[in-house]
């Protein structure tokens, strides 16, 4: 059946079921003029929004629509991580062509409840348009942080380490795999394929690094070396980043050996990690350092005055200007 035979309204009553999973903050949901939502007394609120385009962020040919969905949420969710918050409520919007399948559709949301479900994220709204060519995705999610707790891109302070979570450049090795290759004729594809169909934000990194004290923070959508330049600038520092500190898995370097690129390349310019890129004081890193938070550590560089610029010094020891070289809409 498709969409054109059920509707507007139709559609909203065959996706709103199973959309609150924490009712203590919810007083109006789905099915009003608007949601309603009781704050949490003396927490900051937290907005992000990111807009998904067919041919532009995805392509049906290589991402299911549960996928698609667990995604859509996934980097918004992200965002409130790098905050050091936690993510309450999500707004969904999405632009349909008329012909598309209501499979397609509730396939789709399954993928975004499922990822709300895990999270502790409601759905409390959101709108359905017709699109005249390819699908529209657009997910805001509403966050809270304590004061104390709120971590800023602004805050690096020269003498602190940089750090990152996780394997950088997974999902940039599984773009490559499921758009250049037969990703299923390799053993090592997995990992990197998921790492960029249903990516995992670091929510609960996110809140333990805001209170060991991190002084500055940023997820890694557009690249290890954009995110960078993005806090040097904020901060007015510099910094220097070490690539053989730089963690890449084995199965990214595979990828890169099979599609003859350097695995260096993927993690600083290949984007949509979903992981967070932090500075924090040394002996805050130290106490930090020895807490089980669900996700690897790796300090890769140091903050410096704002004269050295943003600087990469390769396995040679030769240093050159890290340039924000990764994805850019309109460049």
């Amino acid at each position: 059946m498709e969409l054109k035979q059920v509707g507007e309204f139709g559609l909203i009553d065959l996706l709103k079921d199973n959309t609150i999973f924490d009712s203590s903050s919810v007083v109006v949901g789905i099915g009003d003029d608007a949601a309603v939502t009781l704050p949490t007394p003396r927490q900051l609120q937290l907005l992000t929004a990111d807009m998904l385009v067919e041919g532009v962020h995805f392509a049906l040919e290589t991402t299911a629509p549960w996928q698609l969905g667990y995604k859509a949420v996934a980097v918004n969710l992200s965002d409130i991580a790098a905050m050091g918050g936690t993510p309450k409520h999500a707004v969904i919007s999405i632009a349909v062509p008329k012909h598309t399948q209501l499979d397609f559709l509730t396939n789709l949301y399954d993928g975004m409840k499922e990822i709300c479900r895990e999270f502790g994220v409601n759905i409390i709204g959101g709108d359905t348009v017709s699109s005249p060519q390819g699908l529209v995705i657009n997910v805001t999610v509403a966050g809270e942080v304590e004061p104390t707790n709120l971590v800023r891109r602004s805050g690096a302070q020269i003498g602190d380490i940089v750090v990152v979570t996780g394997p950088i450049g997974n999902s940039a090795a599984g773009f490559d795999l499921l758009t250049k290759g037969n990703w299923e004729d390799y053993d090592f594809a997995w990992p990197l394929v998921t790492a960029h169909l249903t990516p995992r934000p670091q929510v609960k990194a996110g809140r333990v690094l805001a209170e060991y004290g991190a002084t500055s923070m940023d997820d890694i959508s557009d690249g290890l070396a954009s995110e960078a330049n993005e806090i040097a600038s904020a901060s007015g520092i510099g910094l220097i980043i070490r690539a053989a500190d730089i963690p890449l898995s084995p199965e990214m370097i595979q990828a890169a050996g099979l599609f003859e690129k350097q695995a260096i390349d993927y993690a600083l310019y290949g984007g949509e990690d979903f992981q967070l890129l932090f500075t924090i004081k040394p002996d805050q890193y130290r106490l930090l350092a020895n807490q089980d938070i669900g996700v690897q550590l790796t300090a890769i560089g140091e903050v410096v005055e704002k004269a050295a610029g943003v600087v990469l010094i390769d396995r040679n020891g030769n240093r050159t200007a890290l340039e924000p070289r990764g994805y850019n809409h309109f460049r």
